[in-house]
């Protein structure tokens, strides 16, 4: 160890964009980085969130804002984990009543968690795009907020004891739910696993069934690449070595450039790595870092979270992100 390297104790998952700054490959200047290796590294998110345990901390993005608002002593730097569109993965009941994003007015649909960010996003694109009063739909949750301060809407409840999403899905009492890890069948959660007598046997229509070529038709007029996963850093880093903030996005730009030089140029070892050679065909960088490049996504979350009451008022870019 290196006396004269300031020590950091990280804590992000491993990444096809992250696994040259884990393995030592891309050096991070002036660090001596202590990577933490916690799974599922939603864990750490509850962790930063609640007890501030690591200088530096991937951390899904409504969480931090949400956290950041509530005065939490850490801030983002733009560093956007994972992307992905929202169109997707918005399942309805096979028979009705929702045939159309209006629908859903006055229905009941499910999501994990209300500020998990695919349904922030969801939510979003719903409200402003297909005119949808999100505050008539009743929205049930089974699982607890990252930020516990957290005040839900009215219009927000939970599951009651033994039941779930599964089961309400099932039943019909829900008309529509998140599918994956937003909500219904989502992995490393027995209690709503499926089985031979469960809701795996239905076979859920998507909202928008034809979500690739809506996705891509959105993303051309508003230019918004929605954002998952970012991160943070502690405030007394910041204020006392501001050069770390600079270090972190150059090394992390770096083991991400010699990631996405590998898949665009079609060596695609796995599903995830295929999935952002397609969306590279959509965007151009399927991981773009940095506000500039952002700006439409960074923008258009902030709004969401403000419409959706997570956020008290609509912030600007230098209250949530450190300027790079």
């Amino acid at each position: 160890m290196n006396p004269d390297l300031l020590k950091l104790d990280i804590a992000i998952a491993r990444y096809g964009h992250t696994s040259a700054l884990l393995s030592g490959d891309v050096p991070l200047s002036g660090i001596n980085a202590n990577f933490l290796n916690i799974n599922p590294i939603i864990a750490a998110f509850r962790r930063m969130v609640r007890g501030v345990e690591f200088d530096v901390c991937e951390m899904a993005p409504a969480t931090y804002m949400i956290a950041r608002s509530m005065g939490a002593p850490f801030k983002a730097l733009p560093i956007f984990i994972m992307r992905r569109f929202h169109h997707s993965g918005f399942v309805v009941q096979p028979k009705g009543p929702v045939f159309k994003p209006k629908d859903l007015e006055g229905r009941w649909a499910g999501v994990r968690a209300y500020s998990v960010s695919t349904g922030i996003w969801t939510r979003g694109i719903l409200q402003n795009h297909y005119d949808v009063d999100i505050n008539k739909v009743s929205w049930m949750v089974d699982d607890e907020e990252h930020v516990q301060e957290l005040v839900l809407p009215s219009n927000v409840h939970h599951v009651k004891s033994g039941e779930s999403l599964v089961s309400l899905m099932a039943k019909g009492e829900l008309q529509a739910a998140f599918s994956g890890p937003a909500g219904i069948g989502r992995a490393g959660a027995p209690k709503d696993g499926w089985d031979s007598n469960s809701a795996a046997e239905v076979a859920y229509p998507e909202l928008f069934p034809d979500h690739q070529a809506i996705e891509k038709s959105w993303y051309d007029d508003t230019k918004i690449y929605p954002t998952h996963g970012l991160i943070v850093v502690k405030d007394s880093l910041l204020k006392e070595h501001a050069w770390i903030a600079k270090s972190l996005m150059d090394g992390f730009e770096a083991s991400k450039n010699i990631y996405t030089k590998r898949i665009l140029n079609g060596d695609c070892e796995t599903d995830i790595d295929k999935n952002y050679f397609k969306l590279s065909k959509i965007v151009g960088d399927p991981l773009p870092y940095g506000v500039k490049a952002n700006l439409p996504a960074i923008e258009a979350l902030m709004k969401y979270c403000y419409q959706q009451k997570l956020l008290p008022k609509q912030y600007d870019l230098e209250e949530m992100f450190v300027p790079l």
